[in-house]
């Protein structure tokens, strides 16, 4: 899957939000070392260091395209290119934090609490992942792949939920925590422009779907999905798209 960062960040007020409530619910006062995993273009490199001017901060992405952006954007950032499944920190570090990241990555049974030994004792995971999958936004995807030519094409990479509930979290986590919160928030987006909701996911989610074909079906897949969409999040009276986001938070201590 390919990235495009001016897409990606069209919506930044609506993507930042929850970044920023993550961002304030990490009780570590002054981390020596901190990592932005699955950094995307660095939107958030300059939030976190004003946090902790003192950390070392790493980002690690697996887009060339972001990360280009990332090192233009913030030179006196340490930007990896590397899988963010695999990547993991050569020591613990304090703060390992992951906002909009996860939930593209598959084995969240092993993965998460293979992140929360990669922070040292009483240091923090801090993670961030959409749970709107439900929600037409993202059913009107599998609506369209199932009913399309491209349905044998697109199919095989559909995971209709690939973020689980809160409870699975907190069993798979709470044993090797000495803190543990995990809530669920959905903000309200009031979103304008045409059809803003499939603006909204063709920078995430529908690309990863668009990118796997090539035209004129691409177009067309495109066009099949913007007319569903837009039919679910019809217009308000005054112009607007009202468009609920639902998102899961974890903080966890780890433990001696």
């Amino acid at each position: 899957m390919s990235w495009d960062p001016s897409q990606y960040l069209k919506f930044a007020g609506e993507r930042i939000r929850p970044a920023l409530d993550l961002l304030a619910r990490i009780p570590a006062s002054a981390p020596e070392t901190v990592v932005d995993l699955g950094c995307g273009a660095g939107t958030l490199a300059t939030l976190l260091l004003e946090r902790w001017p003192r950390a070392t901060l790493i980002g690690v992405d697996s887009s060339p395209e972001m990360l280009a952006k990332a090192r233009a954007d913030h030179p006196g950032v340490t930007f990896v290119e590397a899988d963010v499944a695999a990547w993991r920190p050569q020591q613990p570090v304090d703060v390992l934090y992951s906002n909009a990241a996860l939930h593209w990555l598959p084995g969240h049974d092993a993965l998460i609490p293979g992140l929360l030994t990669s922070v040292r004792p009483w240091g923090w995971l801090a993670i961030q992942m959409p749970r709107n999958f439900g929600a037409p936004s993202h059913t009107c995807v599998a609506d369209a792949i199932a009913q399309g030519p491209w349905r044998t094409r697109l199919e095989a990479f559909l995971r209709r939920q690939p973020v689980a509930e809160p409870q699975h979290y907190w069993r798979l986590l709470h044993g090797g925590c000495a803190r543990l919160e995990i809530w669920e928030t959905e903000y309200l987006q009031v979103l304008e422009g045409d059809n803003p909701v499939a603006e909204f996911t063709k920078g995430t989610w529908l690309r990863h779907f668009l990118d796997r074909l090539d035209e004129p079906e691409r177009s067309a897949f495109e066009a099949d999905y913007r007319a569903r969409v837009n039919a679910a999040y019809p217009t308000e009276a005054d112009g607007r798209t009202l468009f609920p986001f639902r998102r899961l938070f974890i903080v966890a201590q780890r433990a001696s």
